[in-house]
């Protein structure tokens, strides 16, 4: 569909929907550090914590599907405007919540941010998904992911910063603070989109395409779409793994008895995001030679060693096997929505937001894996996400 616009037309669509990805990569970086910081300021543990990814991404199970539905008959644009919308709305919500002192509250508004930018992702990664040739599909969705990376360590570092230095350790003055910054940066966005000519990518176009392709894979009800489907199993299985193992991140580090304090392990939490995103560059060049399926059946065997190697190794093993798992975690997300929404024509909005909902696994590995440090130690507690990486290798497989 992207060959259909001109060579300017194609470069700015791609290069403004590609800015989202840095919104959600720096609420996503932030939220992360938030579960130390309030293990802290609320002296709860750290399955308690755990309510905030809860909050988060239980929204792509229950809000996800609406998002799908809403984009296919209004369009991509609209459904940004909305998301961002709620992603502004929710950071806003912070500001009472820090001021009263009130965790549930925190929690509230972390959902709302949740519904937003589920929202942006529904759009977003379906549209950098099509505009293009679906052969090089994978490679596009890495490289605009690539900025969510950038972003996700920005978070940690600004943390390490405000969050956990000399008074702000115990109080959330600064929290509040960061997040009325996000709420200008989601309300500038949206401006930018409202005034932007940002081209509709509809599925009549896309199934005329496949269809010239001679692909007839969108043939036969949504339910039929076996990829899409099983695609949206191993999404929630790799997404609840991803999700646990940078939740406990700063605690892990501070765990393991070598001297880190929570600020350092807050800038060691940002080097891995560093980590995450050389790996997702990295993973642009090989899929311009490596076939995504293949590619990513490597990439889930070495997450599942490295997470076995966290949980079992002392020291700075453990804590090297921690970056090096980052590094492999880097490709799998855009690729399993890629593979899952590869040629699906008249069903890609209602595939994209299927895929999308697969992020809702978030939602209860952190929980599994705080209720596990909870009863013995944080090291001990990544052997809960093998089982995530195991069934995305499967699925690629």
């Amino acid at each position: 569909v992207g060959a259909q616009l001109g060579r300017r037309q194609w470069a700015y669509a791609f290069a403004l929907v590609t800015s989202l990805f840095f919104t959600w990569g720096f609420a996503y970086g932030l939220l992360d550090v938030l579960n130390a910081h309030f293990q802290t300021v609320f002296g709860i543990s750290k399955l308690q914590s755990t309510l905030l990814q809860l909050a988060y991404f239980v929204t792509y199970f229950v809000w996800a599907p609406f998002a799908g539905i809403f984009m296919r008959r209004v369009g991509y644009k609209k459904g940004i405007h909305v998301g961002l919308g709620l992603y502004s709305l929710g950071a806003i919500f912070f500001w009472p919540s820090a001021k009263f002192e009130k965790y549930g509250g925190f929690v509230g508004s972390t959902f709302v941010i949740g519904c937003g930018l589920c929202t942006l992702e529904v759009a977003a990664n379906s549209y950098i998904s099509v505009l293009g040739t679906p052969q090089y599909a994978a490679a596009r969705l890495n490289f605009s992911q690539g900025f969510q990376g950038i972003a996700s360590f920005a978070g940690p570092l600004i943390a390490a910063r405000w969050f956990f230095t000399g008074a702000n350790a115990t109080s959330l003055g600064t929290v509040q603070w960061v997040y009325l910054a996000v709420a200008g940066l989601g309300i500038f966005l949206n401006i930018l989109f409202f005034f932007a000519d940002l081209p509709e990518i509809t599925e009549d176009a896309l199934v005329a395409e496949i269809q010239d392709a001679g692909i007839t894979d969108d043939q036969g009800p949504f339910w039929r779409q076996y990829r899409c489907v099983f695609g949206f199993v191993a999404q929630t299985a790799y997404v609840g793994a991803q999700v646990a193992v940078a939740s406990f991140a700063v605690n892990f580090f501070v765990d393991q008895g070598v001297g880190i304090a929570p600020p350092k392990a807050s800038q060691l939490f940002s080097f891995c995001q560093i980590t995450f995103t050389i790996g997702r560059f990295v993973g642009v060049v090989a899929l311009k030679f490596i076939d995504p399926a293949v590619l990513l059946a490597f990439y889930g065997v070495c997450c599942s060693m490295f997470c076995l190697l966290v949980s079992q190794l002392p020291g700075y093993g453990a804590v090297g096997s921690l970056f090096a798992l980052f590094f492999f975690e880097s490709i799998c997300y855009p690729t399993i929505f890629t593979l899952g929404t590869k040629n699906l024509g008249v069903h890609t909005k209602t595939g994209s937001g299927l895929i999308v909902m697969g992020v809702g696994g978030g939602a209860w590995y952190p929980a599994a894996q705080g209720a596990l440090a909870d009863a013995t130690y944080t090291r001990r507690s990544y052997l809960v996400p093998v089982s995530g990486y195991i069934a995305m290798t499967l699925y690629a497989v």
